[in-house]
């Protein structure tokens, strides 16, 4: 596949998005350290960051590092307002824009040179252009390759802007530590730690070989090929997910089969709303568990053909989460996940004869209105009623398209 010689692609990302917005919208919190969220951190601010408080970590934990933090409830109207005017300061730059998440994109601007200037100048427009509009601070990597680009903006990070020379990317990347790896999480840098490996340079020596034969042949070729600096995908617009998801921190306290049974059936009711809203069937079902020992599993189930009809979907979920709960009861549980996959467009599917009375799509259908029209908890089972329904993270909708 076709790589442009020059570094022409930017990796947008908002700063400590959730706590920046906080900052913004409360002058008092500026320069402060803030926690988003209670039980669980689900974003802090660089003060906090400083003091070794880290997204998804227990409040407790959190408080006991950094007494001095300011914590706050989660709004998630305000930081789905603030994503989308980002996006439309991206879209105003370019019109190849790649959402990767809510606060963080990839544009390509090679053939914007003589009406924009080159991407650097792009990139310092678009600094100042979403710290003028949105009020937020971003960070932005330039790089000839995403990944390369989305390192630049891990090390430029907060409020910075790096551009990797194409003749100076290896010298860049070698000396970065193992993690900065796409794709490195807790146990493939384990792993490589084990092996001796601590740098970027430290993979590519090894060989590809080697790597195969530690990480499997899908990790060891990938990682290979980053260490080495190469990366081939371009900039995708009108991309579509190939599954969507959501999931539930539970804490440390012991769960009951049936408190578990009403939480995934609310995860699947927002699952199902989201897959239709997007106009979407899907023919794989995930359970995805952390225990109390921070482990996890994952389990899944395919259906005999691809739906949208959440009483199906359902079933299939409660199936896995039955023959689930013995590892449950015995290392109990902190967290608990849903994921659709195997996903495709819903006129792409043929109906499947004979049609049972419940399996039509106007029960789905008029309670979507319902919520769209009255609320997310509008209408909810009677298993949930007086349960806390979860913190709802906003996402990129499933359109192909930028918010």
């Amino acid at each position: 596949m076709f790589v442009s010689g020059a570094a022409t692609i930017l990796h947008a990302d908002l700063d400590a998005f959730f706590a920046s917005v906080e900052q913004r919208d409360d002058p008092s919190l500026r320069r402060r350290p803030v926690i988003v969220g209670g039980g669980v951190v689900l974003a802090c601010s660089y003060e906090a960051k400083a003091a070794g408080v880290r997204t998804a970590m227990g409040g407790r934990q959190a408080l006991a590092l950094c007494p001095g933090a300011i914590v706050v409830p989660p709004r998630m109207h305000a930081y789905s307002a603030a994503s989308k005017a980002v996006f439309a300061v991206f879209r105003d730059t370019t019109p190849l824009v790649e959402g990767i998440s809510i606060d963080e994109a990839f544009l390509e601007v090679g053939g914007l040179r003589r009406i924009a200037g080159t991407p650097m100048d792009i990139a310092a427009r678009l600094r100042c252009e979403v710290a003028e509009r949105v009020g937020l601070p971003i960070t932005v990597g330039v790089a000839r390759t995403k990944f390369l680009a989305k390192v630049a903006s891990g090390v430029a990070k907060p409020d910075g802007l790096l551009r990797v020379p194409p003749e100076a990317e290896l010298a860049f990347l070698h000396p970065l530590p193992v993690e900065r790896l796409w794709g490195v999480g807790k146990v493939t840098s384990a792993k490589l730690h084990a092996m001796g490996l601590r740098t970027v340079a430290d993979v590519a020596d090894l060989g590809e070989p080697a790597l195969v034969s530690l990480l499997g042949r899908a990790s060891g070729r990938h990682l290979h090929a980053l260490a080495h600096g190469l990366d081939p995908r371009r900039v995708e617009t009108g991309r579509r997910r190939r599954s969507i998801g959501s999931q539930r921190a539970l804490g440390r306290r012991e769960r009951s089969a049936e408190e578990l049974d009403a939480i995934v059936a609310g995860i699947v009711d927002r699952l199902g709303r989201r897959l239709r809203g997007a106009e979407r069937v899907c023919r794989t079902v995930v359970l995805r568990l952390r225990f109390g020992d921070f482990t996890r599993v994952t389990r899944s189930h395919t259906l005999a053909s691809a739906t949208a009809h959440t009483p199906t979907i359902l079933v299939a979920a409660r199936r896995l989460l039955v023959d689930a709960m013995p590892l449950i009861r015995e290392r109990g549980i902190t967290l608990v996940g849903l994921s659709l996959a195997n996903l495709d467009r819903d006129g792409a599917v043929q109906l499947t004869l004979p049609f049972a009375r419940d399996s039509g799509p106007e029960l789905d259908a008029t309670l979507d209105a319902l919520r769209e029209r009255f609320g997310g908890e509008a209408v909810t089972r009677a298993a949930r009623l007086g349960h806390s329904p979860g913190i709802q993270m906003p996402t990129l909708p499933d359109t192909g398209d930028p918010p």
